[in-house]
């Protein structure tokens, strides 16, 4: 029997704390849920009452304010939404973004509704939940996830600031938002830069290259991504343009396209825009069954979409040496014990796409400093690396050195750091860290066998020390 995703959330908690000696009481608290909010609505539209579910869940307060991501899906329900909030507060605790965990749904189909409906709904949600405190910089903190983005988290943080016109920092109350509303730099790519990262932190550690039977870096590595959406996407862009992997397989709701040679990502993406789906984008590499192509043989497999498209029905036939899970919850706790079982290594999602969750952090921490990164910095560091490069081009003049430096490395070195740069910076450094942090109990403790129990062990001790640091 294939179990549910907050069974499958529950059960990977039971086997790290089973390694763990936490006492009985403080190991409940970690794992229940502290409140959900349930929220029924109506908005009037198409000449009549419509009603709306929504929910927020508080997982964690060991830290405030609380984070994580408001979907739009109509199999929104109180237990996906509990068990995601609990993912968010292990997954803040690992890559130590100072938040506890939530997560918000509403029970809608965003294509059922035209722009102007769809915000009269966004602004009617975020109501309810912004007179409870359930949407505020300083108590909890929404981001976008599936079926929002950056439109929907502009309206929210409007509705916000017509609600506290005297708040000055009520941009904070929401993150993912456009760059002219508050927003950061590379935002919409963070998610699948992150995964990216992820993967460069995996290929740095031998140890674990070996453990997955692969060798040498991303260069080369046959990559197969299920979901072109935002995450997807951009993972496997950067993979290709910037690591030389080769796109093999590309995986969408109305089937699949499989290349052996490689895709080009940027094609598909615009055709998918334009058509909705990859049908008629070459009848020579479309695969009806999509489901198949998660089952061709690669190097690295990206479920960057939809819960439990890894389950038992289909585990024992995965071919590849390296899962790495863009989304959340896409192998279920029976499909991880057998892909272990047959050596395949699992990068957890937990660690795997918090590169959301961290630029969200770096979004906020911006809206509460009211000043864009690199904006202080950023010329007197270009004065300065001017000075070096003018004092070694007067040595060379002075003393008839026969050599100049090359232009493109006189272009880079001179340019300071803007605000994206600077985002990339900082969330290279996060994934690295927390990644090091995990092969650190994965490779020194012999009962830990997968990075998934070595992340769920760090990230419960360091919710644990809070707790304990509280006097809890």
């Amino acid at each position: 029997m294939e179990p549910s995703f907050r069974e499958s959330v529950d059960q990977m908690f039971n086997r790290a704390v089973g390694l763990m000696d936490l006492s009985p009481g403080l190991e409940e608290k970690i794992r229940v849920c502290n409140a959900t909010y349930t929220v029924r609505f109506g908005v009037r539209l198409r000449g009549k009452i419509q009603t709306f579910t929504g929910y927020r869940s508080v997982h964690s307060e060991h830290m405030e304010p609380v984070k994580g991501g408001i979907r739009y899906a109509m199999n929104v329900d109180q237990d996906e939404v509990e068990a995601l909030a609990a993912l968010m507060t292990y997954k803040c605790a690992l890559v130590e973004a100072p938040f506890g965990g939530s997560k918000g749904g509403l029970c809608v189909d965003p294509r059922d509704w035209d722009e102007h409906e769809l915000e009269q709904i966004t602004r009617r949600f975020a109501y309810e939940l912004i007179k409870r405190d359930l949407i505020n910089p300083s108590q909890n903190v929404p981001a976008p996830d599936m079926g929002t983005g950056e439109r929907e988290m502009a309206w929210i943080a409007d509705q916000y600031k017509r609600m506290h016109t005297t708040d000055i920092n009520g941009n904070a109350c929401v993150t993912g938002k456009p760059p002219h509303a508050g927003g950061i730099a590379g935002r919409v790519e963070a998610t699948g830069r992150g995964v990216q990262y992820a993967l460069r932190a995996f290929f740095r550690d031998e140890e674990g290259v070996k453990k997955a039977g692969l060798s040498g870096d991303l260069d080369g590595k046959r990559v197969i991504v299920q979901g072109l959406g935002n995450v997807g996407y951009h993972a496997a862009k950067f993979l290709r343009d910037e690591d030389g992997s080769i796109v093999t397989g590309i995986i969408e709701r109305d089937g699949a396209l499989f290349n052996p040679d490689g895709l080009d990502v940027d094609r598909v993406r615009d055709w998918i825009a334009k058509h909705g789906g990859i049908s008629g984008y070459s009848d020579m590499h479309h695969v009806k069954d999509g489901a198949k192509v998660l089952e061709e043989e690669c190097d690295i497999l990206i479920p960057a979409a939809l819960e439990g498209v890894i389950n038992l029905q289909n585990a024992d036939r995965i071919k590849t040496s390296l899962i790495i899970e863009a989304a959340n919850g896409p192998v279920t706790a029976g499909a991880d014990q057998i892909l272990r079982e047959r050596g395949i290594v699992i990068i957890p999602d937990m660690y795997a796409n918090a590169g959301g969750v961290t630029v969200s952090y770096f979004e906020w921490v911006k809206n509460l400093s009211h000043i864009r990164f690199g904006r202080m910095g950023r010329r007197q560091e270009e004065s300065r690396h001017q000075l070096i490069v003018g004092e070694l081009e007067r040595l060379s003049r002075d003393k008839g050195f026969d050599w100049e430096l090359s232009p493109d490395f006189k272009e880079k070195y001179l340019r300071g750091a803007d605000e994206l740069e600077l985002v990339r910076s900082g969330l290279d450094d996060t994934m690295r860290i927390a990644y090091q942090a995990m092969a650190h109990v994965w490779h020194g403790r012999d009962d830990v066998e997968d990075l998934r129990t070595a992340a769920y062990l760090v990230a419960i001790d360091r919710v644990a020390t809070s707790y304990r640091a509280k006097g809890l």
